[in-house]
């Protein structure tokens, strides 16, 4: 058979792709299957620590659901009060950074990795992604190698993020587009004090 357009057969992995011995990949797939999914869900704490006994960076009151699953770990930085909702993928063959008090929606897909269908081997290459504190990104959004996404930012339910995404706005779309800037919410302040309750100190 003549190959006109990939021919697998010549596909070689890069040297140190992975970032770990193969051993410690499938020593994380078997954790990752046996103890971080059948998890109950309230352990939260139990997860974090798995995710950093295997090198990712988990920030404090994080909150990583069960079905997560993440590539390789040590590849992933997570920040405080992060929220990494059900069935969301981080594919992180290159980097993921994930800032603080973030969300990333159930069944979102992080993907780092992607090959050259330019050469007929195939190659593989990774570009890392990074997650701006206080991003909500909503349910089934797609995020590509390389991108971006400034602080802040809202990215609507099954929206595909192929390029950078400024902070502070609203984008939503299959290729995502900023469509407004996102509202700062009013600071909530608590009521004030009786004024016999005060005079009571």
């Amino acid at each position: 058979m003549k190959h006109r357009y990939q021919d697998l057969s010549t596909f070689t992995m890069p040297a140190g792709f992975r970032g770990r011995p193969a051993w410690v990949v499938q020593l994380w797939w078997i954790v990752q299957a046996l103890l971080f999914r059948p998890s109950p869900q309230f352990l939260y704490g139990w997860r974090r620590w798995l995710l950093r006994q295997f090198g990712a960076e988990v920030g404090q009151g994080a909150v990583i659901r069960p079905t997560v699953h993440t590539q390789f770990p040590w590849k992933v930085k997570i920040g405080e009060y992060a929220w990494i909702g059900d069935d969301v993928v981080l594919y992180s063959l290159g980097p993921i950074h994930i800032g603080p008090h973030a969300v990333v929606s159930q069944k979102t897909y992080l993907c780092t990795g992607s090959h050259d269908p330019a050469r007929p081997d195939f190659p593989i290459f990774s570009q890392p992604i990074s997650i701006g504190a206080e991003c909500w990104i909503a349910t089934d959004v797609y995020v590509a190698p390389g991108v971006s996404i400034g602080q802040g930012t809202l990215v609507g339910a099954r929206s595909s993020v192929f390029k950078d995404l400024p902070g502070g706005k609203v984008c939503v779309g299959s290729p995502a587009r900023v469509i407004r800037d996102r509202l700062v919410p009013a600071t909530v302040v608590a009521p004030a004090a009786p004024a016999h309750e005060m005079n009571e100190n």
